[in-house]
């Protein structure tokens, strides 16, 4: 039994250094090559799940929900430069124009926080002078007081609520034109571990020749496409924001601000930035750090 254990612990160690340098070839051969898929790519980095050598190599299916959900980043028959080759124990990774939108560091989550308008000291104070209170008329006097303090702060947090709604709205908009931009990829799937002979490029080519061309690896490396970038915002100049963009993003995009000032309305924090831009003046205003609206004067 310990002979057995041994055995496979050797074994097991043995196959990382014959996987890692399989990668490396891998990567040296597909790597910054250019391709085009047969089939649209869901802008996710789930992308599209192959199962080479089994009657069904694609799920239909799941492939078409991944594209609902997540909408199209590479159109079929649109070359693209392959940017990353991964090989893992049960999956060999085929990234393409960045690989898809949703991995480590990117924003997914469209919700933005926001906490009910808080009760002023004089509620606080009436809500238990009513209570107290034995005189009717000055209990209905108060009373009244009370109701209408109550309505303000409802109004309060229907009007927080909207604006809430809105800068959700522009941030889930964000998050979708991302998954536009970020690429997709395949996913070669062995569920027993990555054989040793799926290792090698014309394997590779083999498992995916029914979905992707490989035509134009041969020319790409003479004239090749750029690269979409994730988190770049996209406008003719290159500089304009996007509703829906986080703050640190519309830094990076444009720089740190010529001014900046906050305010408050009710519990939201409302942030406006000034930046200085070759096109302009940028004014950008944020609710809790989620761009909802900018404009863009000449200076």
């Amino acid at each position: 039994m310990f002979k057995a254990v041994v055995l496979v612990s050797t074994l097991a160690v043995a196959a990382h250094p014959l996987r890692a340098q399989s990668e490396i070839a891998l990567k040296q051969y597909f790597e910054g090559k250019t391709v085009a898929p047969k089939l649209a790519m869901p802008g996710t980095e789930d992308g599209v799940d192959i199962y080479p050598d089994t009657e069904r190599p694609l799920d239909y299916p799941k492939y078409a929900n991944r594209l609902k959900n997540n909408g199209t980043a590479i159109k079929a028959g649109e070359s693209v430069t392959i940017t990353k080759i991964k090989v893992k124990t049960k999956l060999i990774e085929f990234q393409l124009g960045g690989g898809g939108y949703g991995t480590f560091g990117d924003e997914t989550s469209s919700n933005v926080p926001v906490a009910d308008a808080p009760k002023t000291k004089r509620e606080k104070d009436l809500e238990g002078m009513v209570k107290r209170e034995t005189d009717p008329a000055q209990k209905r006097s108060m009373q009244e007081e009370l109701d209408d303090l109550r309505a303000e702060r409802e109004r309060e947090n229907a009007r927080n609520r909207s604006t809430v709604a809105e800068a959700e709205e522009h941030r889930k908009q964000n998050v979708r034109q991302r998954r536009l931009e970020g690429g997709s990829r395949f996913n070669l799937r062995y569920p027993a571990g990555v054989p040793a002979q799926a290792l090698k490029p014309e394997s590779v080519i083999a498992a995916l020749a029914a979905y992707v061309d490989f035509d134009q690896m041969q020319r790409s490396a003479e004239t090749p496409p750029s690269i979409p970038r994730q988190g770049a915002p996209v406008a003719s100049s290159g500089r304009v924001p996007r509703k829906g963009m986080l703050l640190a993003e519309v830094d990076a995009a444009l720089g740190s601000p010529a001014t900046t000032s906050e305010r408050k309305e009710g519990s939201l924090r409302v942030q406006t930035r000034e930046y200085s831009t070759p096109d302009g003046r940028v004014t950008a205003e944020f609710v809790e750090g989620v761009l909802i609206r900018y404009r863009l004067t000449s200076d």
